[in-house]
């Protein structure tokens, strides 16, 4: 099973519990993954890319006049969160695969063959008689 198969199998699971488990997870998580892009991955991006400062990127749209403060677009921060996302994403997802796999490889342990009944143990017990003679 491809990984985008059990990522939509995934994100459709109707399964409430999952859910819940998940979102909470998620927004714990999401603090820590925000954190780490806004502070330790973006920084070295951004000085990579001559010093830049993604969270202070913007385009311009009415410049600010009087009391009235500028309108702007801010794509830097929409960078940021979706570097964010896509993390958690990720995150979550390995989390759930690993969990998947290994509640398959629990399915797929085979039972122990059941133990003969009486009847068939006697009627074996003879055959293995009638064989010596």
């Amino acid at each position: 099973m491809s990984m985008m198969s059990e990522f939509r199998e995934f994100a459709m699971r109707g399964n409430v519990v999952d859910m819940a488990v998940g979102i909470v997870i998620g927004g714990a998580f999401g603090k820590i993954v925000s954190s780490f892009v806004g502070d330790v991955l973006m920084p070295p991006i951004g000085m990579a890319l001559g010093g830049m400062d993604f969270s202070s990127l913007a385009i311009t749209l009415k410049e600010a006049s009087g009391d009235v403060a500028a309108v702007t677009l801010n794509y830097g921060t929409f960078i940021q969160t979706v570097v964010d996302f896509i993390i958690i994403a990720f995150a979550i997802f390995m989390v759930v695969k690993a969990m998947n796999s290994m509640k398959k490889k629990e399915e797929a342990a085979p039972a122990a063959p059941p133990k003969p009944s009486a009847e068939e143990a006697l009627l074996a017990e003879i055959r293995d008689l009638l064989k010596k003679d």
